[in-house]
């Protein structure tokens, strides 16, 4: 059985443009996320799903630096294009992140796929369509499923908010969801890149506690914050765009 992040990624985003090749302490943010998911015990593959538009090509040039593989499909279809990553690489669990979250826990990832495993679930998730039951900051979400729930999702998903964000139809028609919980509801904090105050919040995280390496999880972010509570407030007032 192949355990593989798909992570989707684009320059094309409406609100912060070339928002996932911007430099964060020297390096893209792509690059952070890729080194962050790398360090999950379970995952075999990291695949960067990207878009056949030619202003993606710097995506697929960073990734390849940064030793991923890459798949590239449509820019407004990305269940087609999660679905022919995960089928030209024969994944069979497909670990789905964005790539807009470079605080990312590969801890959390961890727990989240050893739950699965040993569950029986269409799709388990820290994040989903439900916001209620969100307990985990935004920007470490992670969603997982196996490739026949995947394939069953693009073959009948017909609406185009099914095509536009992956999930939607499988939340619609399974009752096989999980929600997977912190202890502590951390849901308030935003730790996501979708604008240029998530960047600026994003920044100072960086600089407080990367040192070149990436040594630092959920716990020492929400440690930094309680030090500093300032930091909350740079990007609270941020709405996450709604799925239409």
């Amino acid at each position: 059985m192949k355990i593989a992040a798909i992570i989707q990624a684009r320059m094309g985003s409406t609100r912060l443009s070339g928002k996932v090749l911007k430099e964060l302490k020297g390096k893209s943010v792509l690059s952070h996320v890729i080194e962050r998911v790398r360090q999950s015990k379970f995952i075999e593959d990291i695949i960067i799903a990207t878009t056949n538009h030619e202003r993606d090509n710097n995506i697929e040039s960073e990734a390849f630096k940064c030793g991923s593989k890459v798949y590239r499909g449509s820019e407004d279809d990305v269940l087609s294009r999660y679905y022919f990553t995960a089928q030209e690489n024969n994944v069979d669990v497909i670990i789905r992140i964005t790539s807009d979250c470079p605080l990312i826990d590969p801890n959390v990832i961890d727990e989240i796929i050893e739950f699965y495993l040993n569950g029986n679930y269409d799709l388990v998730t820290n994040a989903g369509s439900d916001l209620e039951q969100r307990t985990y900051p935004r920007g470490l979400d992670t969603e997982i499923f196996s490739f026949e729930v995947l394939e069953n999702a693009f073959i009948n998903g017909k609406e185009n908010y099914h095509r536009e964000h992956v999930t939607p139809f499988i939340y619609e028609h399974s009752n096989k969801i999980h929600y997977f919980k912190n202890q502590v509801d951390y849901s308030k904090y935003r730790w996501t890149l979708d604008t240029q105050e998530d960047f600026k919040l994003i920044s100072e995280i960086y600089k407080r506690l990367y040192k070149g390496t990436h040594d630092f999880y959920l716990p020492d972010t929400i440690e930094l914050f309680e030090q500093e509570p300032y930091l909350f407030t740079i990007n609270a007032h941020i709405e996450q765009k709604k799925v239409k």
